[in-house]
């Protein structure tokens, strides 16, 4: 199950969280899943190293608690034993497969989340994202549905927003495809009926972006 480098997919995905991305026009990065490892070093040729190797367990919601990710792996040797760690690690929790994905492009991690309230509705969350979003917690919500003109209002509020629209000599991430995007995730938000929802973390640069993880609750 091989999605190409063009974002075209050769299979349709196994991963209900891919397919979801999938049909609001939202990409995910190049990816297959791989039940042995010659199926993960031949998906790996087929999208082009580096790569990343993600556990795929219902048992376990945090998979780098449990070594369950594995990033920037350049060749098949190291792809064979990281492979062979993440089963290692995960064996107690059952293994449904191993996610073999591209690694993402390097830029500004953003987070865009949603939640349904039980008194307001579907609401869209923007923030700091990855490791830092905990830390931070610099977010700001909107409830849904959205227009572009509620996204650039909401990257105003940030406080880390000359992040986004550039800083010191800084490019400004790509605001289009952040409203796009944003637009996107609230229509998905409510039409699906979603009870939470993370897409963290979203890196951006001044091209575009990449989705690297997404979780959901419906």
């Amino acid at each position: 199950m091989i999605v190409g480098k063009n974002h075209t997919m050769v299979k349709k995905p196994a991963l209900p969280e891919f397919r979801m991305l999938e049909k609001y026009g939202i990409p995910p990065l190049p990816y297959g899943i791989a039940k042995t490892p010659g199926e993960a070093v031949k998906i790996a040729e087929k999208i082009g190293y580096p790569v990343a190797l993600k556990l795929i367990s219902p048992n376990v919601t945090h998979k780098t608690d449990v070594g369950g990710v594995k990033i920037g792996i350049k060749d098949k040797k190291r792809l064979l034993h990281a492979y062979e760690d993440i089963l290692e690690g995960a064996k107690k929790y059952g293994v449904e497969g191993v996610l073999v994905q591209k690694m993402a492009r390097k830029g500004i991690e953003l987070i865009i989340g949603g939640k349904k309230d039980p008194q307001f509705g579907h609401m869209i969350v923007l923030g700091i994202g990855g490791v830092y979003v905990e830390i931070f917690k610099d977010v700001t919500a909107r409830i849904c549905p959205i227009t572009r003109k509620d996204v650039r209002e909401m990257v105003g509020e940030l406080r880390s927003h000359p992040l986004i629209t550039g800083i010191r000599g800084m490019q400004p991430i790509n605001l289009n495809k952040l409203y796009s995007l944003m637009v996107k995730t609230s229509k998905m938000l409510v039409n699906e009926d979603i009870k939470e929802l993370d897409l963290n973390p979203v890196i951006f640069d001044s091209a575009g972006y990449d989705v690297v993880d997404v979780r959901f609750v419906k």
